[in-house]
């Protein structure tokens, strides 16, 4: 495609989607997020990187969901898929930031130099499948992502409405016919019945779903509950999962990313040790939000692997690659299991030529992998996927959490004038900026019984995250709050009080 034939990337920009914002956007842990009012422009300037994306890798499908996950309705996000079902390769997410922040003016010469990066055909055919979540903002976003593939020739292909989780399926099966059907049916949920409703005056994740559950360490709010009644809590756009109870003193009791992860890896353990699959490596990674007491039931009573890494499933995920069978979850309740081909060869021979009772528990792995969502973190497969293990072991809720007893936690956010001011090392649980700020840590910490806490700027909010731990709920509140203090006195707080 010569140059000349771009000038329809200005013209679109110009009269349909011009940059209405000098504010700077960056590509961050799941993609650009941000007030849905600063995007549309973002949006479709990620049309065109997603056909020279699918050009790049000779016309394989490449994936534009426009969701901002947990975020309340007036944000919205945009973020590609790779090839896999995978997240953008992460060598991408300059070029992205970099072609979403010119001037219309400089567009058209930034897209010829991102090609010329890039290397990529202009003549390849480029596919380019489109998902949205249900925000009220999203079907316009979704236009100028269309309008983006078109400005470069490119073919889209619109799914409407769909859970992330779907459309990163739906982009692997395109690519890779051997792993489903490229559409919603294909992926079999099976029957299930939403029981919850949206929160207060309807509007997406107020009051409810995963994150809510989680950070506020309460039900969402109007959702009746019978004592010792297991219920799940999913996110805006589906791929988060967590579940709770509560107990007859209404006590709320709550089964995260971590308890997910160690039921699904003690199980697949079980299994294997069954198939007599001794040369199969099983591990888990987790990040700094991982309840500490999750890493030690896993590394001494379960005897599995554990690796910890930067916040971002992109990260996860390509850790879980490392393992023949690597399972990862953050704390939030995002994750899922991978399997390596040796893995999938190796069980699928124990169950033709294997003796009985190794067929039998082969066949049930087989199963469990059938039911997974490889390509990312899926909550209604992961659902699905915890109620086969209780099932199988005849497990209630609350069996299921007196596996191990969590250390009281809690989440605080700081709202600072720039939350890159602060710098992190060692998988995000060390900060080596601002100076004196990971002292100030150190020092609250060592005052309180199996105290840990550590801070990072997010990858979706304008805020910087606290989190910590000790052995009384009392206890990590109080460290919560004094390592907020810090982050406000030391990171440049804003406003009169440092929690958000």
């Amino acid at each position: 495609m010569p140059p000349s034939s771009l000038r329809v990337v200005y013209a679109f920009a110009r009269e349909m989607h011009p940059k209405t914002t000098d504010v700077f956007i960056e590509y961050g842990t799941a993609g650009f997020r941000t007030k849905a009012s600063l995007l549309e422009h973002v949006v479709y300037r990620m049309g065109l990187l997603a056909v020279i994306r699918s050009r790049v890798k000779n016309g394989r499908t490449i994936g534009i969901m426009i969701t901002a996950s947990h975020n309340l309705e007036p944000d919205n996000g945009v973020k590609l898929i790779d090839p896999e079902g995978e997240m953008l390769e992460q060598s991408w997410e300059e070029i992205a930031t970099r072609l979403a922040n010119v001037s219309d003016n400089d567009l058209e010469a930034t897209t010829v130099e991102v090609i010329k990066q890039v290397n990529a055909d202009m003549g390849l055919k480029a596919s380019v499948f489109i998902g949205m979540d249900t925000r009220y903002t999203s079907p316009r976003l979704a236009a100028a992502a269309v309008h983006g593939v078109m400005a470069l020739k490119g073919t889209a292909k619109e799914f409407g409405i769909v859970t992330t989780p779907i459309l990163h399926y739906c982009v692997r099966c395109r690519n890779d016919n051997t792993y489903g059907t490229p559409t919603e049916e294909g992926k079999k949920y099976g029957p299930y019945s939403l029981v919850s409703t949206p929160g207060e005056r309807g509007q997406l994740n107020l009051n409810c779903g995963a994150d809510f559950v989680k950070v506020s360490q309460k039900p969402p709010v109007g959702v009746e509950h019978a004592p010792f009644q297991r219920v799940a809590s999913l996110d805006g756009d589906g791929d988060r999962l967590v579940y709770y109870y509560l107990d007859d003193n209404n006590k709320m009791h709550l089964l995260d990313g971590d308890k997910i992860a160690t039921l699904l890896a003690s199980y697949v353990t079980q299994l294997l040790k069954a198939c007599e699959a001794t040369d199969l490596k099983l591990g888990l990674v987790q990040t700094a939000y991982a309840n500490g007491a999750s890493t030690k039931y896993i590394t001494e009573d379960l005897k599995v692997p554990v690796s910890c890494v930067k916040t971002g499933v992109k990260h996860l995920h390509h850790a879980a690659q490392s393992y023949d069978i690597g399972v990862y979850f953050e704390a939030n309740g995002h994750g899922t299991v991978l399997y390596s081909d040796k893995a999938k060869t190796t069980i699928r021979r124990i169950a033709q030529e294997g003796e009985p009772e190794q067929r039998k528990a082969a066949q049930l792995l087989l199963n469990f992998i059938d039911m997974t969502n490889e390509t990312v973190g899926d909550a209604i497969s992961d659902l699905f996927l915890v109620e086969t293990v209780l099932c199988a072991r005849g497990q209630n809720v609350k069996e299921w959490m007196e596996a191990y007893t969590d250390l009281p936690c809690r989440q605080l956010k700081v709202t600072v004038q720039d939350r890159n001011a602060i710098s992190t090392a060692d998988a995000e649980r060390r900060c080596t900026a601002p100076e004196g700020l990971q002292s100030r840590i150190d020092e609250l910490v060592a005052t309180y019984k199996s105290g840990r806490s550590f801070v990072r700027p997010s990858g979706t909010e304008d805020v910087v995250r606290v989190y910590a731990e000790a052995d009384t709920q009392e206890n990590a509140d109080k460290l919560a709050a004094q390592v907020s203090q810090a982050v406000f006195d030391l990171a440049g707080g804003v406003g009169d009080r440092p929690v958000a």
